[in-house]
This record gives C-alpha cells, structure tokens and sequence, in this order.
C-alpha cells in the first residue's frame, strides 16, 4: 500500500508541472543606471503577455547622443525594433594633427544621427 501512494503522488505532481509549463508567459521588468563616475547612463524595461513581447533599451553614447530601441515580438511578425539616436554628436578637436607631412589644423564639430528602423520577419 505505501508504494501505490508513492506512486500516485508522483504522477500528481508531474501533471500539475505540466500544467504550469504551458501557462502563458507574463512578466515585467525595468532598470536604470546613471553613474556620474563614468558616465554610465542606461535603462531597459520590457514586458510579456504570453507570445508578445514589447520593449525599449537607452544608452548614453561616448559622442553625447542617447540611443534609443523600441521593439516588439510576437510569433506573426517577429522582431521588429526602431533605433533612434537623439541629440546632437559632440566630436572632439583635434589640433596639430600631422597626416603624410600635412599639417591639418583639426576642428571639432557636431553632428545629427536620424532614424534608423530595421525589421526581420518570419
């Protein structure tokens, strides 16, 4: 008798570990960084409702602009994300700069980054 017990309880939690594997998905999550020491500055949420996935990513860039990437997933259309840098690119000056015995007096400057988008689908 205490054998068809063991038995018997295995069998019960094997199906109800089944039963969980195929709930749907959900969750959320988001963090952030902002060391001023090194000048680390990120955050990421995302979240999950079954397949469909949704999310966006920032970073701040070493030229002064900040990248941002929005995305989605889902089973029908796949990974999707839009990268935008925002901001202006602050570039460094360069002065003296010798390039094949020309002398170049360097310049900093700034510069704009638009959209860009990319999709891959199944």
């Amino acid at each position: 008798m205490f054998r068809l017990l063991v038995v018997l309880f295995v069998a019960v939690v094997t199906v109800m570990a089944h039963e969980e594997h195929h709930a749907p998905a959900q969750y959320k999550f988001d963090y952030g960084v902002h060391d001023p020491h090194t000048q680390d500055v990120k955050s990421q949420w995302e979240q999950r409702d079954g397949h469909h996935v949704k999310g966006a990513y920032t970073l701040k860039e070493a030229d002064g602009t900040t990248r941002l990437v929005e995305y989605t997933a889902d089973p029908h259309s796949g990974f999707n994300a839009v990268v935008k840098r925002i901001g202006h690119a602050h570039h460094p000056a360069h002065h003296g700069h010798h390039h094949g015995g020309a002398h170049h007096g360097g310049h900093g400057g700034d510069s704009f980054v638009g959209v860009t988008h990319w999709g891959f689908q199944h």
